[in-house]
């Protein structure tokens, strides 16, 4: 017995760029701990699991050390997977069912989604020294558990080799380094994520969604477009929503599909119904 697998590059339109993610599509639901031996045997910054019941889709993200809340480019991998499989059509909104609550996607094409994910507040942080060398106008925290900074125009981001060992001392569990961008792009972010046992993210999701309300009220635009210049650079636009999500459209290539040859052994659905909301 085999299970579906497959490798998306999210929030780019070629291979090789955005954030890779690795989708697994169960057919019964799994174990904590093989899934999470599974994530660190892939070892992408996030494998994404789903398992259809009823009516319903279930997802969960793990990275290589750990599951987490909400995860942006895995959703958008997980609802580009499904349709290369053949198992949810263009402009046929669908909701997955998170640990982060309901979360809706929709195809928008062979090659890009929009999934709508929840914005957190921001509220300003104190200020210490390990930020000098940053030079911050502005830093914030969050109900996300990520940092913020915002840095100088002239600053080049890009080009930014950060490697803090003060970071991972703070309570924030990921850091986002943005300022504003040239046109045709709004502003631009690096994320770094010690406490979830990531270096730096290439292309994050919920980091835009978490810092694209505050560029759309700066900017006084309805949507934003944002970039992130990592080693594996990518974009998408963020929208806010009126019901408090934030609307990110994206592309993404599948880079590889094939069959996992082993499946968990015994099958625990307790967590996984868990995460259903009305």
């Amino acid at each position: 017995m085999t299970l579906r697998v497959a490798g998306v590059d999210a929030f780019s339109s070629v291979p090789m760029g955005g954030n890779g993610a690795v989708v697994v599509l169960l057919d019964e639901p799994a174990q904590d701990k093989w899934m999470q031996d599974l994530a660190a045997e892939f070892n992408q910054s996030e494998t994404a699991f789903l398992w259809s019941h009823g009516s319903h889709w279930y997802l969960r993200w793990f990275t290589p050390s750990c599951e987490v809340d909400l995860c942006g480019h895995a959703t958008l991998a997980a609802t580009l997977a499904l349709q290369h499989w053949g198992l949810l059509g263009s402009g046929q909104p669908e909701w997955f069912q998170t640990r982060s609550g309901p979360l809706q996607v929709e195809i928008g094409s062979a090659s890009s989604a929009a999934i709508d994910l929840p914005s957190a507040a921001m509220q300003p942080r104190f200020y210490e020294p390990w930020m000098d060398s940053y030079r911050p106008l502005q830093q914030w925290t969050s109900d996300l558990g990520y940092g913020v900074l915002l840095l100088a125009a002239d600053i080049d981001l890009q080009q930014l080799n950060p490697d803090e060992p003060c970071w991972a001392k703070t309570k924030e569990k990921g850091w986002v380094l943005m300022q504003q961008a040239l046109k045709p792009r709004d502003y631009q972010l690096r994320f770094f994520a010690p406490g979830l046992g990531l270096r730096e993210d290439p292309v994050t999701g919920s980091a835009h969604a978490l810092v694209a309300p505050w560029w759309c009220q700066q900017l006084r635009q309805r949507f934003v477009i944002g970039w992130q210049p990592s080693h594996r650079p990518g974009g998408l636009c963020c929208q806010p929503l009126n019901n408090g999500m934030i609307r990110l459209t994206g592309d993404g290539v599948i880079l590889w599909d094939g069959v996992l040859h082993d499946r968990p052994s015994v099958p625990s659905a307790k967590p996984w119904l868990a995460l259903h909301r009305s």
